[in-house]
Order: structure tokens, then sequence, then C-alpha cells
């Protein structure tokens, strides 16, 4: 990272807690050279954050995991913090989740844990201005590519602000237990009774999910063929089928190619369902057409 002697505006990382990355609207295009999308997993949430503080909504920002983290902004600035929903405060006063705030150079933000969902957003106006890689300052954990997930005392430039809005929004999510799927491409390897069975299972979320893949757990999706898949492409949101016969959601950070037949694909839609699913608790799958 930039030293200080370097950086005039910036966000300084005081705890990064359980797991902090510097995500925007990832680098979609590039699967055919084995890289993946990354980018935020609750893009909405992403999208809303920009908007409040006047960015353009593919700005990069910081995506927490579950613990929050505590930041120092080096510049008067405006933030906003969406997503998974915590208490958020500045210079140990309290200030609203979802609102655009106003703060001093030098003010202390500290994003509590979330108390529901996983994954927290922050914007700041002008946005992280990082290096991009293929069109991107994502952090990707699985390639490495992008920005390394963040340490104590990492600087992370700031763009020149836009005019920032002042206000708060709602963003519409769907039902945060309900996971739609879509049947294919390689349904024709499971049983008739496994598929069947798949509209209205009730699936517990595994404490091994994380960016590359939602794991579930729950009833065997039982296979009809028992040969190898040769290794094919792999998209976004792709319910992949291993011998354990537990579905795993492919999330922005997954391999681009895989050798275990995909049952189902996420409606894209509800992929921020996936990005909040807590550990432990319980998703319903709902075949549509």
């Amino acid at each position: 990272m930039p030293g200080p002697e370097q950086v005039a505006a910036a966000i300084e990382v005081l705890d990064p807690g359980a797991l902090t990355t510097v995500q925007d609207t990832g680098r979609p295009g590039w699967a055919h050279l084995g890289v993946p999308r990354a980018g935020a997993l609750d893009e909405p949430a992403l999208r809303l954050a920009n908007r409040l503080v006047g960015n353009q909504e593919a700005a990069a920002g910081l995506e927490t995991t579950l613990t929050g983290a505590v930041v120092r902004l080096t510049r008067a600035t405006s933030f906003a913090v969406t997503g998974a929903r915590c208490d958020v405060h500045v210079d140990g006063r309290a200030v609203g989740w979802g609102a655009t705030h106003a703060v001093r150079p030098g003010a202390e933000v500290r994003v509590g844990p979330a108390h529901e969902g996983v994954r927290t957003y922050v914007a700041v106006a002008g946005g992280i201005d990082l290096p991009s890689v293929l069109g991107s300052r994502s952090a990707d954990l699985l390639s490495g590519l992008g920005p390394a997930p963040l340490r104590v005392g990492d600087l992370l430039p700031l763009g020149p602000p836009r005019r920032a809005r002042h206000g708060s929004e709602a963003v519409p999510h769907p039902p945060r237990g309900i996971l739609r799927i879509r049947l294919g491409p390689r349904a024709d390897w499971f049983t008739t009774a496994a598929l069947e069975a798949l509209d209205g299972a009730t699936y517990t979320v595994s404490a091994e999910s994380n960016r590359i893949g939602l794991r579930l757990a729950g009833p065997v999706v039982a296979r009809a063929r028992d040969e190898e898949l040769p290794t094919e492409g792999m998209v976004l949101g792709a319910v992949q089928v291993p011998p354990s016969g537990q579905p795993i959601v492919f999330l922005n950070d997954h391999p681009t190619t895989g050798g275990y037949p995909v049952v189902a694909v996420v409606v894209a839609e509800d992929l921020p369902v996936c990005a909040q699913a807590r550990p432990g608790s319980s998703l319903t799958l709902r075949v549509v057409r």
C-alpha cells in the first residue's frame, strides 16, 4: 500500500475485522482466460452506498465480513454504510446505517458487527482509487488479483469527490430465506426424485462458506449417472454438486471451470441472498422456470 507521504486523501485501516476487502462491481468478461469475476457479493448494496455519496455506482468501496471494521478518513468527506445492518459510529457518536454522513478530517468511523446478514459495504466520496487490474479494483481471493485483504495500517487513496447526495434510500431485496434456482445445465445427471425434491428443500449454510462458494448442508442431491464429467466452464450462481451430494453455490471468486455437474443456477436477483446468508441459517430452494 502507498506510504503516508504519498497519500493526501485516504482511508486508513485501524482494524480490518475478520475480513475486509476492496470491491467494486468486478471484472466480468475474463473467464475465457481463467480470471474470476470478483466484485461485491451484494452488488445492489455497494451500488446503493455509492449513490448515497455521489460516486459512480461501480466505484470501489469496502466489503466487511461479520465483525465490521474501523477506519480513519484523512480528509473532510462523506461516507455511507449499507448491506448487512450494523451499528455505525463516528468518533464515538452513533449515526444512521443506510444514510449519508459528512465528517471532518481525521474522523474515526467504526462499522460494528452485523446484526443480520454477513457483509457490510462502506462507500466514501471519490471512491477508493487503487490501480485497476483488468478493469477492476476488486480483490479476488481465489486468483490473488487486486489488492490483498486489508491489514492494520493500510492506506487506501481516495479519488476526487463528485457532488454528494444527502439522505437515505431503500433498496429492495428478495426474501432472505428463499433462494430461487433454474434447473440445468446438467440436471439430467440427477435422479428424477432428487430434482423434484429440490423445490422446497431446506439447507443449512455451512461455516465453510466464503467468497468462492456458499456451501449448503441438507438433503443429498442424488446422481443418476456415476461417470466423471469433463471439466467445463462455470458461471456465477452455478449450483455444483460434488460426490457428497451437498450443493455448493459458486459466488464471485469462484473458479471459472469445474468437473462436477451443475444441477441448477441461482436466479441473478437472488445472489445477494447468498452474500448475506449467515453460517447456521436456513435457505429454502424454489425452482422457477
